[in-house]
């Protein structure tokens, strides 16, 4: 049986995956835009690269320890992805954007089978 704390850790983890799915989508029916060479772009990238090495750095749980680990990674990795589109030939904007859906997907899978498995 699940403790509402690992119930909500799961729905969070479902809702990453759709959203990964959802970008992924978007991405490859060609309905997304973005303005890779605005501010605000560059602000999230930062924030995301730094927020991941927050949720890596910062002490917690030892049985939380691969949890912090998939995400801080996950989201340092979409910073570090999110800057590169910024920088990158147009023609591989729409790859790199799929690439980050499916980093959001696979972290939300990851996280699922994290917070499922038997303790």
């Amino acid at each position: 049986m699940l403790t509402p704390e690992r119930l909500l850790r799961l729905m969070i983890e479902l809702i990453f995956i759709m959203l990964g799915g959802l970008i992924a989508w978007l991405v490859l029916v060609r309905h997304i835009a973005v303005d890779r060479h605005g501010v605000s772009w560059l602000i999230l990238s930062v924030a995301l690269i730094l927020w991941g090495l927050r949720a890596l750095y910062k002490p917690g749980q030892w049985w939380l320890r691969w949890e912090n680990w998939t995400r801080g990674l996950s989201l340092s990795l979409l910073g570090i992805l999110m800057l590169a589109i910024s920088r990158v030939p147009f023609l591989w904007v729409a790859p790199m954007l799929a690439a980050a859906g499916g980093l959001l997907a696979l972290r939300g899978i990851i996280g699922c089978a994290l917070v499922l498995r038997p303790r």
